[in-house]
């Protein structure tokens, strides 16, 4: 045997003893010149049916096919090289975490002559990253939300405001806002104690969501016995409608306050406003006039609904 077959055949057996698959395409013709064996111990697919690049795209998932396939192919045209991710269809039918390493190899005068690479499987890695990704927005989700009563917390509602109002500014629609206040909740906490005072506020945080049920509609803690509601694309009378579904959903929940000078059941006070957002505007003025109008409410006398000056 010549030195040179030899060194070939050595490099070979170690090109196949590892688990990466080597793999090797002609660019001129977009065939495969080489796929190591590892191939159909991985995917199922015998190394003899790789024969075009065709066979590399059509094993691939849907979802990730376009995306992954433009961008092999400009970066090997470019001849720079390049590494993608990508789920890879076995025989058997079921998707394989695939990352390829890709080299580009240049003739004499610089134009493109071949890529070689290898395959890794990296299901494994991808199955721990999606843990990972799961348990990080679990810890996000759980700082947005009020550890008592469930619902979203402040920090929640200034992000979902600004999202939103810039939504509306850019749209040219209505945003409105209802802020409610607990009716004297101080004398609730001293008369039923302070876990009633607990109990009673998630039994408003459920009444209250209840009421509003959009998708996009938010309700969020504001503060002690303050909630506050966004309401996306919801004009005067809309939020009037929603306002006074939640002052029903307060009463039908038929929450005990003992010691109110109201009666004996919980009540709330609401302040109401809509706005369309200006360019430049900024939201602070449009929470403080809202929560005028919930002091006016209470003022008045509490257990009413303040929407207009």
């Amino acid at each position: 045997m010549h030195p040179s077959e030899s060194n070939g055949a050595v490099y070979r057996t170690l090109l196949e003893s590892t688990r990466a698959i080597p793999w090797k395409i002609d660019w001129a013709t977009l065939t495969f010149s080489y796929i190591g064996p590892q191939i159909e111990a991985l995917l199922g697919w015998a190394p003899s049916t790789w024969v075009s690049v065709n066979d590399w795209a059509s094993r691939m998932h849907p979802d990730d096919r376009e995306r992954v396939v433009n961008f092999c192919v400009s970066q090997s045209q470019a001849g720079v090289d390049h590494e993608a991710d990508y789920r890879a269809l076995t025989a058997s039918g079921e998707y394989v975490w695939i990352r390829d390493v890709v080299h580009v190899v240049r003739d004499e005068h610089g134009a493109v002559d071949s890529l070689i690479g290898f395959m890794f499987d990296i299901t494994e890695r991808k199955k721990t990253e999606e843990k990972l990704l799961s348990l990080q927005k679990e810890l996000e989700d759980l700082s947005f939300l009020d550890s008592l009563t469930g619902v979203a917390n402040r920090r929640k509602f200034d992000a979902v405001l600004a999202k939103e109002w810039e939504e509306a500014r850019r749209n040219t629609q209505p945003l409105s806002l209802i802020l409610f206040d607990v009716d004297f909740f101080k004398r609730y906490n001293d008369h039923h104690g302070h876990l009633e005072g607990d109990d009673c506020l998630r039994r408003i945080a459920q009444a209250l969501a209840a009421a509003a049920n959009r998708p996009r509609d938010l309700l969020a803690r504001y503060g002690g016995e303050e909630f506050v509601l966004v309401l996306p694309a919801s004009d005067e009378a809309a939020a009037a409608a929603v306002a006074e579904r939640c002052r029903q959903a307060i009463f039908k929940a038929q929450i005990p306050h003992e010691n109110s000078p109201l009666g004996q059941l919980i009540t709330v006070s609401m302040g109401v406003g809509t706005t369309i957002p200006a360019a430049g505007q900024d939201s602070s003025p449009f929470i403080d006039l809202v929560d005028r109008r919930l002091y006016r409410a209470k003022q008045a006398g509490r257990n009413q609904i303040v929407s207009a000056a």
